[in-house]
């Protein structure tokens, strides 16, 4: 049994090399044919160009050869040559009815558009819209000519129908993604988006686009994907960092919120705009981060660069003064814990010969804090409502009016506002003939030198 294994091999063998000769003879004369016909083609092309340009050479005006000449020129992709010989077709159309002025029209269109001669390609687009409606090339095209010029309800309108006919015509689901989000209709646009970047990965612009459609959907988590992915980029990268960066600040993490920042800023092709807009965000990150002297450091750059920028010099003179005075940046941007501890030593500071024995202490939202205390001296006892508030602004006699309809709630002989603003004259004309002291900055800055 085993010699006759031995005897079937040499067969097998043989017949093993003889299907891979047929294989390879095959595709060989498979490639050879194909290379034949493109040469058939060509050498039938040549002898049609050269017929046409010796009837032309006779009648200049000859719509057979023109139309010969401009279609192999259009085939061959020399639309500079295909261009002209349409032009001058499309002359000839209102005397010559044996032209085909629509096909004719079209591929004037087209030539132009390959040449980003967009106007005539418009003006050509228009007609053949005229002629013939629902055809795929002219809607497409005029839709994204339309995106181009801005008009972008227009632009979408067309650019739907045309998708309609080719659904799968990629650069068609784009433009018509990026009209759609420019119109606002941010669900539609990040439908087609997704569509798009699963075709075309690389499509970083369409990304960006799509990731901010996620931001306005209230779609934050994967907005901010998309954008720490194109930070890197050297195009989209300045703007991705500073929307990453902003979405960040919003979910109040800061930290991560400077490193979108920084890296922007990295970029060496970066915009003055974007530039600009980055360092100020920075800065006000670093504020929240209680990081002044960087904040300032930025926004002392900028003022020198764009002098009056939005905020910037009230930011400046306010800061300026916290970096120097840190009971006084703890007082208005420390954690509410940090401020509250601080107002415990100022009730105590406020009368520096007396016991105080704070009995509560509540706090309205991070704008103020309210600190009930026993106050007892050597020429009198009292319960006193100390009210600290957070502010560097004018406080007026509403917030006054609630403090002193506090202290008979809670049967305090006497109020005590704080602030690290001013009062207006109707908050001092209300407190004249009620029990309420008021202090404002100068004084606040004096009493906080005093605490440890």
């Amino acid at each position: 049994m085993q010699n006759n294994y031995i005897f079937l091999l040499p067969i097998i063998l043989g017949l093993f090399v003889i299907i891979i000769l047929f294989v390879i003879t095959s595709k060989k004369h498979k490639n050879d044919s194909g290379k034949n016909k493109k040469r058939v083609k060509n050498k039938s092309n040549a002898i049609l160009q050269k017929d046409a340009n010796r009837k032309l050479a006779q009648n200049p005006k000859d719509a057979e050869a023109l139309t010969i000449l401009a279609g192999i020129y259009f085939d061959e992709a020399k639309f500079d040559k295909a261009l002209r010989n349409y032009e001058i077709l499309i002359d000839l159309c209102a005397t010559q009815k044996d032209i085909d002025d629509f096909d004719v029209t079209l591929k004037f269109a087209l030539s132009a558009m390959e040449l980003k001669r967009f106007n005539e390609a418009f003006k050509a687009l228009m007609i053949c819209r005229g002629m013939k409606q629902d055809i795929f090339e002219v809607d497409y095209n005029l839709g994204f000519l339309l995106f181009k010029q801005k008009s972008y309800e227009k632009a979408s309108a067309l650019l739907l129908k045309a998708r309609k006919m080719k659904p799968d015509h990629n650069l068609c689901t784009r433009y018509l993604g990026h009209s759609l989000f420019n119109l606002k209709r941010m669900k539609e646009a990040a439908l087609l988006l997704r569509k798009t970047i699963d075709i075309e990965p690389d499509d970083k612009e369409s990304l960006f686009i799509l990731a901010q459609a996620y931001n306005s959907l209230g779609q934050q988590e994967q907005a901010l994907r998309i954008f720490s992915h194109l930070r890197p980029d050297p195009v989209m990268g300045p703007n991705a960092a500073l929307f990453a960066g902003s979405i960040n600040l919003k979910l109040h993490q800061t930290d991560k919120a400077i490193m979108d920042f920084e890296i922007g800023l990295r970029h060496e092709a970066i915009s003055k705009k974007i530039k600009t807009d980055i360092q100020y965000n920075l800065a006000l990150t670093y504020i929240k981060n209680q990081d002044l002297g960087k904040a300032l450091g930025l926004l002392k750059e900028l003022q020198s660069r764009i002098p009056g920028y939005k905020d910037v010099p009230v930011l400046i003179n306010r800061y300026d003064e916290l970096n120097k005075n840190r009971n006084l940046q703890t007082y208005l941007i420390s954690p509410t814990s940090d401020f509250v501890t601080l107002c415990r030593k100022l009730a105590a500071v406020l009368y520096p010969q007396a016991k105080v024995k704070i009995t509560d202490i509540s706090v309205q939202k991070d704008q103020h804090a309210d600190i009930l205390a026993e106050v007892n001296t050597k020429k009198w006892d009292d319960i006193i409502l100390f009210r600290f508030i957070r502010s560097t602004g004018q406080v007026g006699e509403f917030a006054l009016r609630d403090l002193y309809s506090k202290t008979k709630e809670v049967k305090a002989g006497k109020g005590v506002c704080v602030t690290a603003g001013t009062y207006t004259e109707g908050a001092h004309r209300f407190v004249e003939a009620r029990l309420i002291d008021l202090l404002e900055k100068k004084k606040l800055t004096e009493y906080l030198e005093k605490v440890e």
